[in-house]
């Protein structure tokens, strides 16, 4: 083609729109040199970069019972306090307990408040599993890993038993940090016992927290580390009035104060005389829990961060299982699925090329093909991580875009001839027809695995229909015009 034809088809609309996404694409992807190494923008999953997985099973009950609707309060009140947990009322005959418990104890306690117990499910409800989700993923945002995986399984009763997170680049160990443990704060007073074994008072838990400040050294340049943080009003007046009765403030030697995290001590020192004094007249919302010397304390600090920052889970979890990819494996990883994706489109321009046997159709449609994939990968730097489920998604593409193309060239050219301007409309108009029918059956069918929370399946699902849409949107119409003005010379 001349100038002015190459001219005439840059203006046409759909090839101008496939060039401006192509460069921004180009540009969401950010290849560059790093290290002397070349880079990009892409963020890759757990099977491409090495990290860690957990499996938490949820310390929760869902129980459906039978008793007098007058004698529901009482029963709620008693579970409650008899379990020492929160007890959610779900509808007229469903309980969400929120701590493992024995059935047959339970079936006892419930004969104690004249109820029955009718069903037993180990776990809690999507409600209550969509919100222990999303105080996860505050906590893994706090790691810099926003795009970590985390998803429930949720039975067809409603209940949720498991919970699994993937974050890549981390450890197990740095993971059951995070992720491991419900993170629940408490302050309490040491009334009696020992170090060993002290004998407390609760004064107040970490829901009143209202602000957390960065780990640091306290005193300044001491190498002690430490959190800072404020709590509200109401939890000012919680700690002025728990710290005044139960004696700290009074005697802070022999009423130490005491900060819980799961269960154990990440903090014990008495109240210091300014702040007794202060506390005597009026409340305080400035504290400060410190975690210890050196990098030890300063990465205790980290953790403890994180868990007043983003709060506790409502329910309690127990590790159910664990593992993790070598980065070195996931690297070897990364080389094959280059490897097989420069294979997979070397077959596609063998095939076409077979098909054809003419050079000025397979290229058009080979760069098509590229062009789709690199519009995906421009989409996914910027909205998700690669892993092999994912890049099976793009190889798939590949082999479905250029049977597209495939239909589009074949109609064009009925009969081995290139028809006038005015039959290569209606022509493209039936290839695009059937294409888009093909397209919205593609979509509705991955549309499910899509939806669902199961992460081996979904980056494939949500490819495989960005792929469709891109190309019957996009490539297919541009590649349409291009054909046609490649055929007509």
């Amino acid at each position: 083609m001349d100038k002015q034809s190459y001219t005439e088809l840059v203006k046409d609309y759909r090839v101008f729109a496939l060039i401006i996404i192509l460069i921004l694409s180009v540009i969401a992807i950010g290849p560059h040199f790093e290290d002397g190494h070349l880079t990009t923008n892409l963020k890759y999953g757990l099977d491409l970069e090495g990290g860690a997985w957990i499996q938490l099973e949820f310390q929760g009950l869902v129980v459906t019972f039978d008793t007098d609707q007058r004698n529901l309060e009482s029963l709620i009140t008693g579970l409650s306090k008899d379990l020492e947990t929160d007890v959610i009322f779900i509808d007229q005959n469903t309980l969400e307990i929120r701590k493992s418990v024995p059935e047959a104890e339970l079936a006892a306690l419930f004969e104690k408040y004249e109820a029955n117990l009718i069903a037993y499910n180990p776990g809690i409800v999507k409600n209550t599993a969509n919100d222990v989700k999303r105080v996860l993923e505050n906590k893994v945002n706090s790691l810099g890993n926003r795009d970590a995986r985390i998803y429930t399984v949720v039975g067809l009763n409603n209940v949720a038993r498991y919970i699994r997170v993937e974050l890549a680049g981390v450890s197990i160990a740095e993971a059951l940090e995070v992720v491991g443990k419900q993170g629940k704060f408490e302050i309490r007073v040491q009334t009696g016992g020992d170090a060993l074994n002290p004998v407390t008072e609760h004064v107040l838990f970490g829901d009143v927290i209202s602000s957390v400040q960065n780990p640091s050294q306290n005193p300044p340049n001491s190498n002690q580390w430490g959190v800072s943080f404020s709590l509200s009003e109401v939890g000012a007046r919680q700690f002025q009035e728990g710290a005044i009765q139960h004696g700290a403030v009074s005697d802070p030697r022999n009423r130490p104060l005491i900060m819980y995290l799961d269960g154990e001590i990440v903090y014990s020192a008495p109240l210091s005389p300014e702040l007794a004094a202060d506390l005597s007249v009026r409340p305080s919302n400035s504290l400060v829990a410190s975690t210890g010397f050196g990098e030890e304390g300063r990465q205790a600090a980290q953790v403890l961060e994180i868990h007043l920052r983003n709060g506790a889970l409502p329910v309690d979890v127990k590790l159910a299982g664990s593992g993790s990819m070598s980065a070195q494996l996931g690297e070897q990883f990364k080389f094959w699925c280059v490897i097989a994706g420069i294979f997979a489109l070397f077959a596609v321009a063998v095939a076409v090329y077979f098909r054809y046997r003419e050079p000025a159709i397979v290229l058009p449609m080979i760069v098509i093909n590229s062009s789709e994939i690199i519009i995906l990968l421009g989409f996914a730097s910027l909205t998700m991580q690669l892993d092999l489920a994912t890049i099976a998604g793009l190889i798939a593409v590949l082999g479905s875009g250029i049977d597209q193309l495939v239909i589009i060239t074949d109609e064009i050219l009925h009969e081995g001839k290139v028809p006038s301007p005015t039959i290569y409309l209606k022509r493209l108009q039936r290839a695009l027809g059937i294409i888009v029918a093909s397209a919205a059956t593609a979509v509705i069918a991955m549309l499910p695995l899509a939806l669902m929370d199961l992460s081996t399946l979904r980056g494939f699902a949500i490819i495989s229909i960005l792929g469709v849409i891109v190309g019957a949107v996009i490539t297919r119409p541009a590649y349409g015009r291009i054909i046609m003005a490649i055929l007509s010379k």
